[in-house]
Parts: structure tokens; sequence; C-alpha cells
């Protein structure tokens, strides 16, 4: 009796089969991998801002605190966007006729708050409350890089599921003084594994690692 199919249909079958598991495993992991990526995250992408604010002269070379611009970081969930009165007793002797400066001119006489863009970007279902990490220990820095470097700000950090796990699981490696939360380029003055241990029992800082700490 002549065969049904002819012998290379085998390894048609043997071939489709290794296909459709390269598939079924394939695309999964291309996509994890693809949204853990600088590309699909924007980072190290300046993000244009209504005016060119210079963080490297104002928070590096000016040395202005962070909590000057963003001045609920320690209270609140946010850190809060700099209202436009926060630009003018700077700027009002200092470029503030300059063309860069016109949308501060014009927040002003309308009373419309200028509309800047956000940098660091979470998903709706995170949760991340500022005040919580900066008054356990965790600098500016940690998150959002070396700002006091940057013309314009950019997303220095993943900011993955995974990259916030690793400090949650260890955190003291992460810690410094509170008193040094907006320190950039902070050094420890002492070794971090022993400064550590040291700051999270000072804080009463926990490891937590439970998917309702940041999904609520």
């Amino acid at each position: 009796m002549a065969a049904l199919f002819p012998r290379w249909s085998n390894t048609a079958a043997r071939a489709s089969l290794l296909a459709l598991a390269l598939l079924v495993v394939g695309v999964p992991l291309g996509l994890m991998a693809f949204v853990r990526s600088s590309n699909a995250s924007a980072r190290y992408e300046p993000v244009k801002q209504p005016i060119p604010f210079d963080h490297q002269i104002h928070a590096g070379r000016l040395g202005i605190s962070c909590v000057y611009c963003h001045a609920t970081v320690m209270r609140s969930p946010t850190a809060g966007i700099p209202p436009t009165q926060t630009c003018v007793p700077c700027h009002s002797t200092v470029w503030i006729n300059s063309r860069e400066l016109a949308p501060v001119r014009r927040s002003m006489q309308t009373g419309k708050p200028i509309t800047w863009n956000r940098v660091d970007r979470l998903p709706g279902f995170v949760y991340f409350d500022h005040s919580v990490h900066v008054n356990k220990g965790v600098g500016c820095e940690s998150c959002h890089g070396r700002v006091d470097k940057m013309s314009t700000v950019y997303q220095a950090k993943p900011l993955t599921m995974g990259w916030c796990l690793s400090c949650h699981r260890m955190p003291a490696g992460q810690l410094r003084p509170v008193e040094a939360v907006t320190v950039m380029g902070y050094t420890p003055p002492v070794a971090q594994a022993r400064l550590g241990p040291e700051l999270a029992a000072k804080y009463h800082v926990r490891s937590l690692t439970s998917c309702t700490t940041c999904h609520r």
C-alpha cells in the first residue's frame, strides 16, 4: 500500500511543531524584553519642556536644593511641580524679559500654571509615595539619577518592577541620612554595608515585597 504522505512531510511536521513552540515561547519572551528596554520606556530620552530649564545650572552650578522646586516631596506622595511664583524671586532681575521666559510672564499675567511635561512615568496601576521613600533615607538620585548633570532631564533609571523589587528586597544598600537625600553625588561617610543596616533600624525600614505594597 502506498504511503499517504511523502517522506518530507515528517520533516515538515517536526519543523512546524518546532516553529509553533518557538512562537508560543519566543513571542511572550520578546515582548517582556521589549517593555523592559529603553526603547519602550523612553529611558535616556530628554523630555522637552515649555521652558528650557537647565538642571545642570540650577541644581548643579547654583546648588539649589530639589525641595525648593519640588516642595511637597517630604510630605506628599507626589514631589510637586513648582508654581510660577517659585521662578519669579530668582528671575525678577535675571532673564525675566528673555524669550525663553515668555511662558513665565504669560503665566503671571493670566494666572494659568505652566504645563510641564512628565519625565518619569509609572503605569496607572503602580502606587509610589515620594514622602515615604525620602523620609526613610532614599536619595533623589537613587531614582532620578544625577539631575545636577542634566541640561534637559530624562528618565535615568529603568523603573521596572524588577528594578524596584531589587531595592525593596535589600533596602539597606540604598539608604542615606535623611538630611542627605537631596545631595547629588552622595558618598557615605562609612562603608554602606555598615551604615545601611544602622539607618534601616533607625528609620524602621522594612523589606516590603508583597503585591499590595505597590498595587492597590
